[in-house]
């Protein structure tokens, strides 16, 4: 859509000069996010305070003009692509952490401020905030709220929905309420909170966060383990948990991975190996030894052909550092990459990785794959080059399928990317028709225009 005049000159009668942006640059670098979809927006707004958010919406709501809120942009499911136009509402000024309450194990921040700076901020107080998704040095808060992102750390602390205990919204109506409870305690309404994360931001723009925390364990270790056989790496996963042993991280790398990262890295990892597990384990010093010690045996017992702790805090930075530059290394193959999310359940993580091998033998392409094997949340990564309309034609048809193998194995369409436009098509495959159907009154009850993020979600 095109906005009107009398839309702009509402819109800058509300907010300071420079929080609305029309440049033709301003409006094609909000236009795209972590995908290859992109759509121009009419006008950026980048407000500072909830007053600004919710003077933005309520013109929005007056003109009938879409809003689509936006973090730093680094989503992987088309969810800040504002497919409508409109408007996009920029976050990343309102980045001020509030507070930080020590005595309570709160953090209260806005939502711009980015995932690592928060873990850094508490982390200097001996606290410890656990949702760290790979992109942690550029994705905010109030992004990782709206997609309900978790990463490496999950499996022992859980992810962003685990910790939120308190959000602030602008609902469609302009209107700001305020959720949950910064007691730790049950609160009366209805835990109305989580209905808004992971709700990618079709319900209301999220303006303020309020995440508890934990104290931040006195010490870590890491042990790489290597398998000829993906088998033998799932089942290493179930007899480290049989064992005992909760890790912090349990990752996998398969083969393909492993290449892509040595050849950008050289660090030595075993290429021949068809995946790699690298496990983290937390706790108190003499206790973390022990963890260690058994999580390797347990993985030469499972038939590891390479077993590894780490033997320094350095040696561990090295290992990760492989793993968090997956994306990085895949971009010297192929210029571009459909980075997908699944999750399914643990016992068929062997079965949903043969499908996706198999998927690229049938569609002539690279898919790498790595991810959460402690909970089944996994990353194939679609590599291609969007110049070549043939391949493109492939690599939509193996997504297609990606998703139907995730639930035909008891999946879901994702672990912590949302669904944004890539998946919602699959919505009425994946959710109870009923269920569906309740989502959808939700939705036309807190947004009856349907202006906030249109597009996306729903089918």
């Amino acid at each position: 859509m095109t906005v009107t005049a009398a839309f702009l000159a509402d819109l800058r009668s509300c907010l300071p000069s420079d929080q609305v942006l029309t440049s033709p640059e301003d409006l094609i670098v909000h236009g795209y996010d972590g995908t290859w979809l992109d759509h121009l927006p009419d006008v950026v707004v980048v407000p500072r305070t909830t007053a600004n958010v919710a003077a933005i919406v309520q013109v929005a709501c007056a003109h009938g003009v879409p809003l689509v809120p936006r973090g730093a942009g680094s989503g992987l499911a088309g969810g800040a692509v504002p497919a409508c136009g409109g408007v996009v509402l920029s976050t990343t000024r309102m980045d001020q952490i509030l507070a930080i309450d020590r005595s309570s194990l709160i953090a209260v921040v806005q939502p711009g401020v980015v995932n690592a700076t928060l873990q850094n901020s508490v982390e200097r107080l001996g606290l410890f905030y656990p949702p760290d998704p790979a992109s942690l040095n550029q994705a905010t808060i109030g992004g990782n709220v709206a997609t309900s992102a978790s990463g490496p750390r999950c499996l022992k602390y859980g992810g962003t929905k685990d910790y939120v205990v308190g959000l602030e919204v602008v609902l469609a109506s302009g209107e700001v309420v305020r959720l949950g409870s910064r007691s730790h305690q049950p609160t009366a309404d209805h835990h109305l909170l989580q209905a808004f994360i992971g709700s990618e931001g079709t319900l209301g723009v999220i303006t303020e966060v309020a995440v508890r925390l934990i104290p931040k364990p006195e010490h870590r270790g890491t042990v790489m383990a290597a398998f000829n056989h993906l088998e033998d790496a799932s089942d290493a996963v179930s007899r480290i948990l049989i064992a005992g042993v909760v890790p912090l991280a349990l990752e996998m790398m398969d083969q393909v991975t492993l290449r892509c990262v040595e050849e950008y890295l050289k660090v030595g990892l075993p290429i021949d190996s068809e995946a790699m597990l690298l496990i983290d384990v937390d706790g108190g010093t003499e206790a973390v030894g022990l963890q260690v010690d058994l999580v390797a045996d347990v993985c030469r017992a499972a038939g590891a052909a390479i077993v590894q702790p780490a033997a320094s805090d350095a040696e561990s930075a090295r290992l990760w550092r492989a793993r968090r530059s997956t994306s990085s290394s895949f971009g010297r193959l192929r210029p571009n990459k459909l980075g997908e999310d699944i999750s399914v359940p643990r016992s068929a993580v062997p079965t949903m990785v043969r499908a996706v091998q198999a998927i690229a033998r049938e569609y002539d392409l690279l898919i790498p794959l790595f991810g959460h094997i402690g909970d089944g949340n996994l990353h194939p990564n679609i590599l291609c080059d969007l110049r070549d309309r043939t391949e493109m034609t492939r690599v939509v048809a193996a997504a297609r399928a990606i998703f139907a193998a995730s639930i035909e194995n008891c999946g879901v369409l994702s672990g912590e990317h949302g669904i944004g436009m890539l998946k919602r098509d699959f919505m009425s495959q994946c959710l109870d028709k009923g269920a569906l159907a309740l989502l959808r009154r939700i939705k036309r009850t807190v947004d009856p225009m349907g202006l906030l993020n249109p597009g996306k979600v729903f089918d």
